[in-house]
C-alpha cells in the first residue's frame, strides 16, 4: 500500500537524465530573471515571442544532435546540412520553381547525406566524428556550388512576392496566438520525437545502442537501422532550420549554419543529454536549447560583447560534460571501502 503512495518527486528524479533536464529548466529561469532584473525589458511580450522564435532553431538541432549523441555518436554535418538546404531552396525559387518542388529536392538532398551518415557509422562502422566530417565538407560544397559560389537573389524575383511572403510568413514572420510560427514548427517537431524517444521500440533501441552497442546487438537491435533513422531525424531537423533561415533573409546565404552542429551539442549537453551515449531526455534538451537562448538574448540586452557571450556559453558547456563524466565514474556518492 505504501509503495502507490511514494513520494511522486522520487519516481520523477528516479528517471535517467531528469534531475539534468529540471536543473536546466532551473537555470533557465535564474538566468532569465536575472536578466530581466538587469535589463527590464527582456520581459517585454515582444523579446519573449523574439527569444522563442530564435529559440527554434537550438530547439531543432539540439534534438538533431541529441538523438544521435544518446547513441554514442555524433553528427558534425548538421551546420552543413542547414546550408544546404537554405542554398537549394533559396536558389530554386529564385529561378521560379514552385517552393513545394523547391523544398521537396532541399529535404531529398539533406535525406542523402543523412542516409550516408547513417550507412558509414552504422554498417561500415567509422567513426562518426571522420564520417559526418567528411559530409560535412560535400554538404558545404554544394551549398556553395548550387549557385555558382555567390549568394542567391532575393526569392522573391523568381516566385513573386506574394508566394514569396507566404513562404516568409509560414516558417518565420508569421504568428499564431501571438507566438511566431518558427517555434510552433519546432515544438511540433518536438512533441512528435518526444514521443519516439519515450514511447516506442525504437527509442529504446536508440538508450540500447548508446548503453553497450555489443549488448544490444546480442538482444537482437538492428544497429544500421537504428543507427541511419537517428541521422535521418538530424536531416530532418537540419532541413527544416535552413528553411527558417532562408525565410528569415527571404534570401540564401552559403554560410548559413556554420557552427550549427556545435549549438546542437550544446543545448542537449546543457540539457543532460550524456556525450558518452545512453543517457538524456529531449526535456533536458528543451531546457538546454532555452538556457543558450537565454543567455544570448540576455547578454544582446546588457550589451555584452559576441566574445564573452561564446566566453560564457563554453564554459557552461565544459562544465556540463565533465559533470556528466563525474557523475559517470561514481565519484559523487560513492567512497571505495577500506
Amino acid at each position: 500500500m505504501n509503495t502507490k503512495k511514494q513520494n511522486p518527486w522520487k519516481r520523477l528524479l528516479g528517471i535517467r537524465g531528469m534531475g539534468a533536464a529540471l536543473t536546466a529548466f532551473a537555470g533557465f529561469i535564474i538566468l532569465y530573471v536575472a536578466f530581466g532584473l538587469i535589463e527590464p525589458t527582456v520581459f517585454s511580450g515582444q523579446n519573449i515571442m523574439n527569444l522563442l522564435r530564435s529559440m527554434s532553431k537550438y530547439l531543432l538541432i539540439g534534438i538533431a544532435q541529441s538523438f544521435i549523441l544518446i547513441t554514442g555518436n555524433i553528427d558534425l554535418s548538421i551546420g552543413s546540412m542547414v546550408g544546404m538546404s537554405a542554398m537549394i531552396s533559396a536558389t530554386m525559387m529564385a529561378k521560379a520553381f514552385h517552393p513545394a518542388v523547391a523544398l521537396l529536392v532541399a529535404l531529398l538532398s539533406c535525406l542523402a547525406v543523412g542516409l550516408i551518415n547513417g550507412f558509414l557509422v552504422g554498417k561500415f562502422r567509422l567513426p562518426p566524428f571522420i564520417a559526418t566530417l567528411g559530409t560535412m565538407f560535400v554538404a558545404r560544397g554544394i551549398a556553395y556550388m548550387v549557385n555558382g559560389n555567390r549568394n542567391t537573389d532575393a526569392i522573391t524575383t523568381g516566385i513573386g512576392k506574394e508566394a514569396g511572403d507566404a513562404f516568409q510568413n509560414f516558417f518565420y514572420y508569421g504568428s499564431v496566438l501571438k507566438i511566431y510560427n518558427a517555434f510552433w514548427i519546432a515544438l511540433i517537431v518536438f512533441v512528435i520525437m518526444f514521443f519516439i524517444l519515450s514511447k516506442t521500440r525504437t527509442g529504446r533501441h536508440i538508450y540500447a545502442i548508446g548503453s553497450n552497442i555489443d549488448a544490444a546487438k546480442l538482444s537482437g537491435v538492428n544497429i544500421v537501422a537504428t543507427t541511419t533513422k537517428v541521422y535521418l531525424v538530424s536531416a530532418v531537423c537540419s532541413w527544416l532550420v535552413g528553411l527558417i533561415l532562408c525565410a528569415q533573409a527571404g534570401m540564401g546565404n552559403m554560410e548559413a549554419g556554420i557552427s550549427y552542429e556545435m549549438y546542437g551539442v550544446a543545448a542537449g549537453v546543457i540539457g543532460g543529454v550524456s556525450p558518452l551515449g545512453g543517457t538524456g531526455l529531449l526535456l533536458g534538451t528543451l531546457a538546454g536549447s532555452a538556457v543558450w537562448q537565454t543567455l544570448e538574448n540576455g547578454l544582446n540586452m546588457i550589451g555584452a560583447q559576441v566574445g564573452i557571450q561564446r566566453l560564457v556559453i563554453g564554459i557552461i558547456v565544459v562544465c556540463a560534460v565533465l559533470l556528466d563524466v563525474v557523475v559517470r565514474n561514481g565519484q559523487f556518492g560513492r567512497r571505495k571501502k577500506a
